[in-house]
């Protein structure tokens, strides 16, 4: 130990890791936790964090910020405002996705997505891979080639034309993470079931917003979610099942886990807080805001995924934060229009609200333990991406990346987020607790009130292998 004092000291913390829950104060230099204990020197600056919890900044890893679109269309949020949210929202990691088109090289989607963030972001970021067009060339030399230099993480669509990928592609692309080490997401959704359900809907006139529902029903995912499965027992290779929505999927989670199978699954807050009926129980163009894939379903689902994240079934708790505007032609409604279901941008903005609700709805209403509440939304993701240690966790060495929760009852009002998005889906959700300080590598950025950050102050995160179990041995 040198006789330089600490550069911040958290004093009093009540600090909650995923295995532990124990005061100490948190002495921070150079942007890491270099010592935890009771009555630590002085530091250069001090926060007095007593009766409050400390638990690790946010690592939300399932984010789309800038993403490219099909013009008209436009993401509300890149870098800087999606970034900017998150933090206010006690997230200082963020995952977002570099998507390949068809026909593009998966190196040129990389270095388009890096002129996107580069100087841009306020909390530190890694990037998944969008694997949409597997050729021979990115199945062996791209892909192995970007693992090795930290993009180790790569997202497989079965919905979607433009993404979407045929059981043989998916095969391949799992054989690739299975030789490398690399973690395959995977959105699993029967393409053609949904295309037959849309196309019926459409001839009965059946198009507005809470349709979307019904040519999504839980039948395709369950389906979807089966055949990923198989894929990956074929390759013999563990998968990361995405934004898993209700109990057809959950179950046939459950008995791959029950056969031994090494599949993951995350949930979002979607798909704990909205229901179908958000969607319309009329032919109103509001519920295009709601408008996701997979769609909520209703209560009773909304209890199989408190079930999941309270006895383990589901590794990751991520926003899937999918920004655009309701009242735009460069978002919910194309060029300016009500369009039908088939054409509504897919997704909701949530990056700022993830982690105050389930911490408010999980931890302070009695569903999950506070452990629980940071494996989901810090340690498991981390180790899922290969960032664990450095992220994730409260422990010596690793980065000061911190949240200090205030409990009390507010309102969430679009007015108060810092998205760049016109509307909030959680409007008038009451919360018992919001994050009073964010801390990114030892820096405030976040103070309850005002943001800090200087834009551009956010690292890009090369990541290792994922850790959250070791990697069978393959002869």
């Amino acid at each position: 130990m040198t006789d330089t004092p600490f550069d911040l000291v958290v004093r009093n913390a009540l600090v909650a890791t995923a295995a532990d829950t124990f005061p100490a104060d948190i002495g921070i230099r150079g942007g890491r936790i270099v010592q935890l204990g009771e009555g630590l020197g002085a530091g250069a600056k001090e926060i007095d964090a007593a009766g409050r919890v400390v638990t690790p900044g946010g690592v939300d890893a399932h984010c789309h910020l800038d993403q490219p679109m099909e013009p008209p269309v436009r993401m509300a949020d890149g870098f800087d405002s999606g970034t900017r949210s998150a933090a206010c929202g006690g997230t200082t990691t963020v995952i977002p996705f570099a998507a390949q088109a068809k026909g593009q090289s998966l190196r040129a989607a990389v270095l388009d997505y890096h002129s996107r963030s580069e100087g841009r972001a306020h909390v530190d970021y890694a990037f998944h891979l969008i694997v949409s067009d597997p050729t021979p060339t990115v199945l062996k030399e791209e892909l192995p080639s970007l693992i090795a230099e930290g993009y180790t993480s790569f997202k497989i669509y079965m919905t979607y034309d433009d993404l979407k990928l045929d059981d043989g592609q998916v095969l391949d692309v799992l054989d690739i993470a299975r030789e490398h080490g690399a973690m395959a997401m995977i959105h699993a959704e029967n393409a053609d079931c949904i295309e037959w359900l849309t196309k019926r809907l459409e001839a009965a006139g059946r198009t507005a917003p809470r349709y979307h529902a019904h040519a999504r029903p839980m039948l395709v995912e369950r389906e979807a979610t089966h055949r990923a499965i198989a894929l990956s027992q074929l390759v013999d290779v563990p998968i990361l099942i995405v934004h898993v929505s209700g109990r057809e999927a959950v179950e046939q989670i459950r008995w791959a886990r029950g056969h031994g199978l090494q599949v993951y699954a995350e949930t979002c807050p979607q798909y704990l807080f909205l229901t179908a009926e958000d969607l319309g129980i009329d032919d109103s163009y509001h519920g295009a805001k709601c408008v996701c894939s997979p769609p909520p379903r209703d209560k009773a689902n909304q209890e199989v995924i408190w079930d999941g994240l309270a006895d383990g079934l589901f590794t990751v708790f991520s926003s899937d934060h999918a920004p655009f505007k309701f009242d735009s032609p460069e978002g919910k409604k194309p060029e300016g229009k009500e369009v039908p279901f088939r054409h509504i941008p897919n997704g909701i903005p949530g990056i700022e609200t993830r982690m105050p609700l389930l911490y408010s709805e999980g931890v302070l209403g009695g569903r999950i333990s506070l452990n629980k509440f940071v494996e989901l939304t810090a340690t498991n993701p981390a180790k899922a991406y290969g960032l664990h240690p450095r992220k994730g966790t409260i422990a010596v060495g690793a980065d000061a990346d911190l949240v200090i929760w205030q409990e009390g009852e507010r309102t969430i009002r679009n007015a108060d987020l810092h998205h760049d998005v016109d509307y909030t889906p959680y409007e008038g959700q009451r919360v018992k607790a919001w994050p009073a300080m964010t801390l990114s590598r030892g820096d405030v950025i976040w103070d309850g009130t005002n943001f800090t950050s200087k834009t551009g102050r956010g690292k890009f995160l090369r990541c290792g292998v994922p850790t959250l179990q070791p990697r069978r041995r393959h002869g």
